[in-house]
């Protein structure tokens, strides 16, 4: 099974999907499921009303949708529409990109810092590593996209436990 993906490609989308509240619902609508904007609001601590506001926002730019199963009338169900959003290098090159593109970047960090804060204890399958590799850029983006295809293959299995799987290829520092 692949992830879908949807690709930001011109500033105005880059700008609504950089707002932290914007980025943590389609974060909490793809690790949780499905949900209203009353739902998330009261695990998001916000008012029904931003978070439903929000919520058109992320839909006006193609983030979200409505959910096929609607079991009330009165509040509407949304889900996320893709699995991972792509932000192309080339945002930098736009007027005012890297601005919104350092706002994710500072979000991304800030939610795998808490990811490391909340690893307290050794546990199977759950760890860190690191690895200095030498490559040219047509193999690094060959390596990440085959590393794409291991975790697109698990995806969407439905395990006992939910994890984060950050895949980070930096410059090495010196």
């Amino acid at each position: 099974m692949s992830l879908t993906r949807r690709t930001v490609d011109d500033l105005e989308t880059l700008k609504a999907v950089s707002h932290p509240l914007r980025m943590t619902l389609l974060g909490r609508l793809r690790s949780d499921g499905p949900a209203t904007a009353s739902e998330l609001g009261r695990a998001l601590g916000e008012s029904s009303g931003s978070t439903s506001y929000h919520l058109r926002q992320l839909e006006r730019f193609g983030f979200v949708g409505d959910d096929a199963e609607q079991p009330s009338g009165r509040e509407r169900r949304w889900r996320a529409l893709h699995d991972v959003t792509e932000f192309p290098l080339a945002l930098v090159e736009i007027d005012g990109g890297r601005e919104y593109l350092d706002t994710v970047r500072r979000r991304q960090q800030e939610r795998l810092a808490a990811g490391l804060a909340a690893w307290t204890e050794p546990r199977r399958g759950i760890g860190h590593s690191d690895y200095v590799v030498a490559l040219d850029p047509d193999d690094l983006d060959a390596m990440v996209a085959e590393i794409d295809q291991v975790v697109a293959r698990y995806a969407h299995r439905g395990g006992s436990e939910e994890i984060a799987v950050h895949v980070l290829t930096l410059p090495q520092a010196r």
